[in-house]
């Protein structure tokens, strides 16, 4: 017998709370209790480190019956740390079932109209070179903290991060019949993918604050993506006035000159 799987009237995959419970082998008796736990406790989401968000992640599910318990719609990626958290020896053949369903459902996060436009916003923040600059700092601070600051691996990590390293990036300029010399990462990305740059700066981004490497690459890749729709014009803005076109939300970009860790 395999967890049920269901697809909400939005299309989004979840399971009923009562059948987790079930399939995780647990005392019946217990739900009500254990239902609560799950609710408000912390678990690691694609989006960072916090408690279920209802309608996000859980919501109550309707019964026209008087039932003495309480029934709820988990998204599948809720019910899989849950499952993770359990004692259950079931608990590792429901997870990965669970995170096929999360696979099926696709890679990009669940946004809402405002989170998008949080995103748009960055997008263009980055297009500028002092916001890039300071998301890199910004991340390079993060990783020495964690790192007993020690920086000495910190250019392996971040070509693991990116997926190339610097190597790399000069191998494709010969390729081209370009010069690499006397360049840096970010330089030889502005003759060889000027869009890169926006990727890796909303990646330095969500790593600074504490977003999972699965989260990054994602938000990174939908970062650019947006960038070439939007025919975002990438400036040096340290080399003159004020070069901010004026649909860039200024505040967003003092905030990452500042290298302020909160979001947006």
């Amino acid at each position: 017998m395999e967890l049920d799987v269901l697809i909400s009237k939005k299309g989004t995959r979840v399971v009923t709370a009562m059948h987790l419970h079930q399939m995780l082998e647990l005392p019946n008796h217990h739900y009500s209790i254990n239902i609560r736990r799950w609710l408000k406790d912390v678990y690691e989401f694609q989006d960072g480190v916090r408690r279920p968000i209802v309608m996000k992640d859980y919501a109550l599910r309707k019964s026209n019956n008087l039932a003495v318990l309480e029934d709820y719609y988990l998204s599948v990626e809720l019910a899989k740390v849950i499952a993770l958290h359990s004692k259950s020896k079931a608990k590792l053949k429901l997870a990965r079932q669970l995170q096929e369903a999360e696979a099926a459902e696709g890679q990009i996060p669940r946004m809402s109209k405002e989170e998008m436009t949080e995103l748009i916003d960055l997008v263009k923040a980055m297009s500028l070179r002092s916001c890039q600059e300071a998301s890199e700092k910004r991340h390079l601070e993060v990783y020495s903290t964690r790192n007993g600051n020690y920086t000495g691996n910190w250019w392996p990590y971040r070509a693991t991060l990116l997926g190339y390293s610097s190597e790399d990036l000069r191998d494709q300029m010969a390729a081209k019949g370009l010069t690499s010399k006397g360049k840096s990462q970010r330089q030889m990305l502005q003759y060889l993918d000027p869009y890169e740059v926006i990727r890796v700066a909303v990646m330095d981004h969500y790593m600074a604050e504490g977003k999972n490497l699965n989260y990054t690459r994602i938000m990174g890749d939908l970062a650019k993506t947006l960038a070439i729709e939007l025919e975002v014009e990438i400036l040096d803005d340290r080399l003159a006035g004020n070069l901010f076109a004026q649909e860039i939300n200024e505040a967003l970009v003092k905030q990452v000159k500042n290298l302020q860790a909160e979001r947006a």
